[in-house]
Parts: structure tokens; sequence; C-alpha cells
């Protein structure tokens, strides 16, 4: 395990509150609850496969035979205590236990019946108990009962003087052993709560171990601990994305769609102080969403009055082209490389202001394209005739072409996938953007769970504020959008001063071209 981790794991686990705590319980109720089950089922089903035992006890009193004075006899019973305890010993002897299996006819040697009998007593008492567990109450009773009657002619025995008076202790059994009715083991009540408190320490266990081991990033919480970046906004997973990734694709008022509006308002925002225009969505990995964020926050942008232009700039694997079913053979490449002018390059798409520059083909040097003079002309173009430019880069790990271009752009967006990406991979792509001085403008949460400790918490108001994000929008200084009307200058009218008729505008998508 590399420092890196270590070092993660180590902060973590200082870092963790009470509702940290109570985050990680919830997360990981399923694996509780499933411990605790199995618990229980083990305990029940080791109970039901036992076999029954049970158990029977007789009580014998010891005295001492002869009468006497007070004095002698108060010796005599503090000797007959001291006897006691040997007594108990001599139960478990074969000189006890062997007329018992010779009287029963039992097929088990001393020391195996000596396992199944517990024989005691109490502490200033003269009374021995003595207990017998066996799987037949008929035949516990019966040992019991045998085990009594041959200590107390051993007793005799020993105790006897040798020139054959009466012994000077008495045994007598005071409790008859009797068959037991209901068996003392195993107890299913018992077993069964042993077990709940078992798998619940177990499924504790599991989850305190997963949550030390576990790196992924899952939510809210697990981002702020690494960066003191703003959480711009948060998109629940939605199964129906992968066929229908678009916002214009999905309800207007369903949690989706108002997730990416309460993102451009948060994006609103947090871009307020800055001069360019120009925002970059990346990622750390693959696979986290990027190019459908960038893609619905253009269109969002573009539902709100604002012209906006997209870019592809992921030479590596553009997608955006795909999902808007737009041309991507001439794009983003074609303008860099000098093959066409750009603004027959932007391609219009749908019935808000929005225009799409597709990546174009794919070359074989992306990092140098984008690092160039050329895309920081590109950019600058972009950003004098358009209201907001949103730039899909490629992910931060597996290339460098996101932070070559992050130097180039007014701030980043760092998309993170729910459980699709791990905290160090996480801390790399911070550390790269740092590196390369990136303004980082926040972070979206993708692909979050719709509930539980790690879904994100949208505002109530949000329906409410819609109206007032409108307000916030619309009393923007207008700008005058060169893509729009037959009225309005093109780029190179807006860069050169040259007079260029404005194209066509296609309704749903299409390139554009000077006529």
């Amino acid at each position: 395990m590399d420092k890196t981790v270590s070092s993660y794991h180590i902060r973590r686990g200082l870092d963790l509150e009470l509702k940290d705590y109570l985050r990680v319980l919830r997360r990981n109720w399923i694996v509780i609850v499933a411990s605790v089950l199995i618990g229980i089922l083990i305990s029940g089903a080791a109970s039901l496969f036992i076999r029954p035992k049970y158990m029977s006890e007789t009580k014998l009193f010891v005295a001492l035979q002869n009468s006497g004075t007070v004095s002698e006899l108060q010796q005599g019973n503090v000797f007959t205590q001291a006897r006691v305890q040997s007594y108990v010993k001599t139960v478990s002897t074969p000189a006890v236990l062997q007329p018992v299996i010779d009287s029963l006819g039992l097929d088990v040697s001393p020391d195996t019946l000596a396992s199944k009998i517990t024989a005691t007593s109490d502490v200033n008492t003269v009374l021995i108990s003595i207990s017998v567990t066996d799987e037949s109450p008929v035949q516990a009773a019966a040992i019991a009962q045998a085990v009594g009657g041959s200590l107390v002619n051993v007793v005799d025995t020993l105790e006897k003087p040798a020139r054959g008076d009466v012994s000077p202790v008495k045994l007598s059994i005071v409790t008859p052993a009797v068959a037991a009715s209901t068996p003392v083991s195993p107890n299913v009540r018992l077993n069964v709560i042993l077990g709940f408190f078992a798998g619940l320490l177990a499924g504790l266990g599991l989850v305190a171990l997963r949550a030390v081991l576990d790196t992924r990033v899952r939510g809210e919480a697990d981002v702020r601990r690494l960066t003191d970046a703003p959480v711009l906004g948060g998109i629940s997973f939605d199964s129906d994305a992968t066929k229908k990734p678009l916002l214009t694709q999905t309800a207007p008022q369903s949690p989706r769609a108002e997730s990416f509006r309460q993102l451009r308002t948060n994006l609103q925002f947090a871009h307020v102080s800055h001069e360019s225009k120009t925002v970059l969505m990346t990622s750390s990995l693959p696979g986290e969403g990027k190019s459908t964020t960038a893609t619905n926050l253009a269109i969002a942008l573009a539902q709100a009055g604002q012209t906006v232009a997209l870019v592809d700039a992921d030479l590596r694997r553009p997608m955006i082209a795909e999902y808007l079913g737009l041309e991507r053979g001439a794009g983003l490449t074609t303008a860099l490389i000098g093959k066409a002018e750009l603004n027959d390059l932007l391609q219009p798409w749908g019935s808000d202001n929005l225009y799409v520059l597709t990546s174009g083909q794919v070359p074989p040097n992306p990092s140098e394209l984008l690092g160039s003079d050329k895309m920081r002309q590109l950019i600058a173009r972009l950003e004098a005739a358009f209201d907001a430019v949103i730039i899909d880069a490629p992910p931060l790990l597996p290339v460098t072409d996101a932070a070559v271009l992050a130097q180039q752009v007014g701030g980043v967006v760092l998309v993170v996938g729910s459980q699709k990406v791990r905290t160090t991979d996480l801390e790399k792509s911070l550390a790269a953007l740092e590196m390369v001085e990136a303004d980082v403008l926040g972070v979206v949460l993708n692909r979050l769970p719709s509930k539980g400790p790690d879904a994100y918490a949208y505002s109530y108001y949000s329906y409410e504020n819609r109206e007032a994000t409108t307000e916030v929008k619309l009393a923007a200084p207008p700008v005058l959008d060169p893509l729009k009307s037959d009225e309005s200058a093109s780029f190179d009218q807006i860069l050169h001063g040259n007079q260029v008729t404005s194209p066509r505008r296609n309704g749903s998508g299409g390139s554009r071209s000077a006529r």
C-alpha cells in the first residue's frame, strides 16, 4: 500500500465524526442486517441439530453419627464441613462410579461417566449436590440416584474406624433424583440471542473494515474531505440516461432536469468574478459522465436565454457529436489546422442559441494542438461572440490534454462519478490542476444514488428559485449574438471587421456555412 493511500486512511480515521459514523452505518445497513440474520440462522440451525440433553439432580446431607455437648457438636460441624469438599472430589472416582456402572449395566468407563456428573457443595453448608446430564431424562435420574447411593456406601466404608466401630459420618439422600420433563440444552432462546449479538458484532466489524479500506468516492462528504472547492451540484443516477442522455429527453420537472438547472445557477455565481466566459469540463477517469454533464449544462444555459458554444475538445474519445446527432468529420481539429473557417464549422442545435463545435478528425498529437496558440485564439474568438463557452476535455489522469487546456480557460469544473473514482485518483487530479495553477470553480457529483446517505440534498425551493434565476440571467447586459440573425455580425465581422453574411440556422442540428 503506497504512502498516499496510507495517509488517506489515517486522515480519514481522525476526521470521522458522529455524523460520518451514522452515514457509514446507513450506507452499510444491509451488511449489518445480513450479518445479524446469518448469526440468528446459524444459531437456530445449530440448536435444531443438537440433540437435547436432560439434567437430574440429587442432594445429600452430611452429618455426625454421635451426639454430645454443644461444644462437641460445634466442633463436629466444623469437622463435617471440612470433610464435605473431600466427598465432592470422591464422586468422580472409580470407587464411586464403578458400582454405578455395574448396577445399571452401562457400557461406559468411569472417566466417561464422570464427564456427565457434576458434584458441588455450597460454602458453610453440609449439603452435596450431584447433577447428571444425559440424552435420556430417565437414565439421567437413574445415574444421579445411583451415584448418590454409591457415595453413601463409599464414605461409610472410608470413614469406618479400623477396629470395626460405626462410621462417625453419615450421608443421607435428602432430595431424590427425578426425571426432568424439559431439556437443559440446547437453550434455543439463549442461542438465538447469542447469535444475534455475534452477527451484530461481525457486521459492525465488516462495516468498520470496509469503511477504512474502501477508497471510492461515494458522496459529497468524501469530496469535502479532499478539497475545499465548492460542490456545484449533484446529478442522481438514472438508468434511462444511458439511452436518453440529453436534458431535452427528460421531463422538464424531473429531478435530473432540475439538477442541471441548479448546476447552471451555482456555476453562474461561482464564475461571476471571472472575465473569461470559458468553462472546461473534465474528470479524473473515463466513464464518470463529463461529456453528458458538459452537453446538458450547455443545453441548460441555452434554455436560460444565453448564447452558448459547446466545444468537444476530447480528441481521444469524442462523444458529443454522437449524443447530439451531429456531423463529426469537420470540427475543432479542422479549425486548428486551418482547413476551414471557425464560423463554418459551428453547428446549431435545437431551438435555443446553442452552437456545437465537434471534435473533427482524431489527430495523432492532441496535446500539442490543444496547447497551441491557435487553440488560445480560437477560445478568444468564441468568448467574443458567445455568452458562455463550454469545453469538454479528456480525463486528467490518462492523458495531459486537460491539464494543458486548463491553462487557457477561465475556470475548470471537475466531474466526479460516484463509486467510479477512488480518493487517490481524485487527489491526483486536484494536484494536477493545482500544478498548472488552474482555477477550479467547483466539483459536480455525478451518478449519485437517488436515496440514502449519499444522495445529494436538493433544495426544497428549487422550483421557486427558478424564476429568480431567470431574472438574474435576463438582468445581465444583452450580448449581440453574431450567429442568430441576418443583421448580426459574424466572427470575422467582430474580430476583423469583415462583412460576412450570417449562415442559415438549422432547428435541430447541421453545419454552419457562409452564404
